[in-house]
Order: structure tokens, then C-alpha cells, then sequence
């Protein structure tokens, strides 16, 4: 399978490679409920943060995970990082 690469909607990183994120998370029951596509590194990081209940009841838009008060600090700081990295994430030790 050929990798997609293009821009991230939640960091607009550009040339970045792409997986798909449900808004609404397939174990809530949103599999068929839509979805967008974000770099691995937002990714990853909206699921080091949060739980996928919490994901389902607050978090299902992008509007609201951009306006996420712990994701807008990651947002600014991913942001000025090169397309190609890949960081390393830790799990929230709230969750």
C-alpha cells in the first residue's frame, strides 16, 4: 500500500504523511462517522491525551481538538517542525 503524503488538517504541515483519524473513535461506535487526515505525530498525540471516551463525548470535531487548550501548544510547536521528523510520545500520566 502506497503511503499518502500531503497536509496535515489538524498542524497544516505540508508534505507530511498522512493516516486517518475518526473523529468520533471506531470502539464509540464511529465507524462509519467521519474522519480526517493528520500527520502521525497529531495523531499520536491526541491519543497519548485523551481516552477514547472522552474523544467521543468532547473531542469530535477537528474545531475542537484545534481548540483544545493542551493540543494548541502542541499544535505551535509541531508547526515548526520539519515534515520528515517523527517524535517520540508519551502517554498523558492523567489518562
Amino acid at each position: 500500500m502506497k503511503k499518502r503524503v500531503g497536509r496535515c488538517q489538524m498542524c497544516d504541515r505540508d508534505e507530511v504523511e498522512l493516516t486517518v483519524h475518526h473523529l468520533t473513535p471506531k470502539e464509540e461506535g464511529g465507524s462509519h462517522l467521519p474522519t480526517v487526515e493528520l500527520c502521525i505525530p497529531c495523531h499520536k498525540q491526541i491519543h497519548a491525551l485523551y481516552t477514547n471516551k472522552e474523544l467521543a463525548l468532547r473531542l469530535m470535531t477537528i474545531e475542537r481538538l484545534r481548540d483544545d487548550e493542551q493540543l494548541k501548544k502542541f499544535i505551535k510547536w509541531i508547526q515548526k517542525q520539519p515534515p520528515k521528523v517523527l517524535i517520540k510520545t508519551r502517554k498523558s500520566k492523567l489518562r
